[in-house]
């Protein structure tokens, strides 16, 4: 049997698997395996198998990824996702669509410090969407919110898939954070803008979740979210002074956050 033919007979025998619900990772592993020990032999397929995962994890580069998600992981079980939805919400919440509008702005903050779309999108959904229901927005407008609002985990630095690219294309990991900071900034923006746009144009999408607050609760909801921000900027901070290597760097506020 040719190459070519095993290779197409392989790709079929994947989808199958997929179709099945077998796991994609799963599958792409047990079709590589059957593959490599018809064409190779078993010394070959034992080999690759033995090396090749410890060779994929073990780069020092690539320990900066699990270690900004761990503090993503720390913010969303700590509540200050919660804190930080409170803070922006005691800005604009009181609004026509203000509760949609503060969690793209605690989307943009959140991504600060966990750096993954699917962990802010899922982190978020859980903090706004209840408040967003409870106030009568529409599904279609809260959902939205909170899908858009979750692409800017990867955006706003520190974002796991920049420090990926940046590993490949032998680029400043600093520098891409400074690059993106910008764009993020401006995407933020347009997010809000939009959905201004929409509840302006249809009231109904997003009423005004309550009346302006007092003085000194804008104060305390202001506070709430002060460490979150902190945490998130002074990761970035430390990339682009050059001061601690990207790498390590996910570690350094939690240990200064966390001081006695």
């Amino acid at each position: 049997m040719s190459p070519i033919t095993l290779g197409l007979i392989a790709f079929a025998g994947m989808f199958v698997l997929i179709g099945l619900r077998v796991p994609v990772a799963i599958a792409m592993g047990v079709v590589g395996a059957i593959g490599g020990w018809i064409l190779n032999g078993t010394d070959s397929v034992a080999f690759i198998m033995g090396s090749v995962p410890f060779e994929a994890v073990f780069p020092y580069s690539l320990s900066v990824i699990p270690l900004f998600v761990l503090m993503g992981v720390f913010a969303a079980r700590a509540g200050l996702s919660s804190s930080l939805y409170d803070a922006v919400n005691a800005f604009i919440g009181h609004y026509r669509g203000g509760l949609a509008m503060a969690t793209i702005g605690a989307c943009a903050a959140f991504g600060a410090i966990c750096g993954s779309s699917l962990a802010t999108a899922a982190t978020m959904c859980r903090v706004a969407m209840p408040q967003m229901r409870r106030h009568n927005y529409d599904d279609g407008l809260a959902a939205a919110t909170v899908a858009a609002g979750g692409t800017l985990g990867v955006l706003i630095p520190p974002s796991v898939i920049m420090v990926i690219y940046a590993i490949l294309t032998e680029q400043s990991i600093g520098k891409m954070f400074a690059a993106a900071l910008i764009p993020g900034v401006i995407a933020t923006a347009l997010y809000m803008a939009a959905v201004f746009v929409q509840t302006w144009r249809n009231p109904d999408l997003g009423p005004p979740a309550n009346a302006s607050i007092g003085t000194a609760a804008w104060l305390r909801s202001k506070m709430s979210g002060w460490s979150c921000c902190c945490l998130g900027w002074s990761s970035a901070a430390f990339i682009w002074d050059g001061f601690r290597p990207p790498k390590p760097q996910p570690s350094v506020p939690w240990g200064l956050f966390s001081w006695p």
